[in-house]
């Protein structure tokens, strides 16, 4: 397995060679959105500068180039996360539009009242927020898989919970503690009980590597902003039979294959799902992204960010003792790269602001997980996220400034 040269990967990235009143950038906010490397600027920039064109529509040279290139990221994606087939990966503008699409969807065509929708409280409120929307519509009812007093799910009793559900919207790696839920084992389980996965792959596929076929989910949804690649742009992956049994999402041009006085007959996926004009520049940046990250490798990605994670977990804890508490398991392997801490005394956002005098970026908030919140017990946290242009020294960085801010508040 090859070994990630940090040193030699920072230099890709433009942005982390920046000095803030003269202190070198630390940035810890990879799980709200990653940096991006030159060679993704350079790509999008390539295809401005000389084959831009709108796609699908021209027979000129360059509308063919840009419909070529966005056809060969929808062909990269799959191959990225082993998909069978391109026509299986529909781009979105990012991953909550994608879970939005199949709770309208496949939720409008196939739910109705008295049906289950089993949530977790690990979820993000893109996964949460569109399923309480349709149960509002519907009458559907929501049952709740608990989380752990360490911020991973409580599994004691989702057989009973998954009993008669319809659908199971589950996040592949929690945004907040990292924890890393059984996905195939609860695909299993859910599709034995007649449900449906609706996966949300965010915080997982830029940090894992992603075998669709392996986890066994219905719907995957990741975001290119998280991966190194650029905002403006998701993935929504289900398979191809699911998929042509969808209605449309949006309505327009792009997704018809007639239109007329009495109605409309739309296009065969992904196109029935891409209304508009699609991100081409964005999915010419993901392609890119993805080329950057196999060229590292994924298992590498994995391997880096499970040993700084337990460098991270130890440092912290040897310097700040019990006034830290970082939410989520204690093992490395068993997590992400998501670190979030509460420190006693010191409000998450102060911290933050402690923090970013010392050029060290985090970020503070309830991470739009607010029912994992509550089962916590915290408003908020601090959240520390690493990838894999981080460092031991980024680390060290965090630590002294973490320990500044418990020094000053306590005077």
């Amino acid at each position: 397995m090859a070994v990630i040269d940090v040193a030699e990967v920072r230099t890709r990235f433009p942005i982390l060679s920046r000095e803030l009143d003269g202190k070198r950038l630390v940035y810890l906010d990879s799980a709200g959105s990653s940096q991006r490397p030159q060679v993704v600027l350079d790509a999008m920039d390539e295809l401005y500068r000389h084959h831009y064109a709108n796609v699908h529509r021209g027979v000129y040279r360059i509308a063919e180039e840009a419909t070529n290139a966005l056809e060969a990221a929808r062909a990269r994606v799959a191959r990225f996360i082993n998909a069978p087939s391109a026509h299986e990966v529909v781009f979105t503008k990012n991953a909550t539009e994608a879970l939005n699409l199949v709770a309208h969807s496949w939720g409008r065509t196939n739910l109705s009242a008295g049906d289950v929708v089993v949530l977790t409280e690990l979820e993000h409120h893109a996964n949460i927020v569109p399923w309480q929307m349709l149960a509002a519509e519907r009458s559907l009812e929501l049952r709740w898989i608990p989380a752990t007093p360490q911020g991973e799910l409580d599994l004691s009793d989702v057989e009973r919970l998954l009993d008669g559900a319809r659908v199971l919207a589950l996040t592949a790696m929690s945004n907040v503690t990292g924890a890393l839920p059984p996905v195939a084992r609860l695909s299993e389980l859910a599709h034995q009980a007649g449900a449906v996965v609706c996966l949300d792959a965010c915080q997982s596929v830029p940090h894992l590597p992603t075998d669709v076929t392996a986890l066994g989910a219905d719907f995957v949804a990741f975001s290119a902003h998280k991966m190194c690649g650029p905002t403006g742009i998701g993935v929504l992956w289900a398979p191809a039979e699911t998929l042509e049994a969808m209605p449309p999402f949006l309505g327009g041009g792009g997704m018809i294959l007639d239109v007329r006085h009495d109605g409309f007959v739309p296009d065969a996926p992904p196109a029935r799902f891409e209304a508009g004009t699609p991100p081409i520049a964005e999915a010419v940046g993901l392609h890119a992204a993805i080329d950057f990250l196999d060229e590292l490798g994924m298992d590498a990605v994995r391997k880096h960010e499970v040993e700084l994670t337990g460098y991270a977990m130890r440092t912290l804890t040897e310097n700040l003792g019990e006034q830290l508490i970082i939410h989520g398991p204690s093992e490395p392997a068993a997590r992400g790269g998501v670190l979030s801490l509460t420190l006693e005394g010191v409000h998450p956002h102060d911290i933050s602001q402690v923090l970013d005098q010392h050029a060290v970026c985090v970020r503070p908030g309830h991470h739009c997980a607010k029912p994992l919140m509550r089962s916590l017990g915290v408003g908020a946290t601090a959240r520390a996220s690493l990838y894999l242009y981080n460092d031991t020294d980024d680390v060290d960085a965090l630590s002294d400034a973490l320990q500044e801010a418990a020094d000053f508040f306590a005077l």
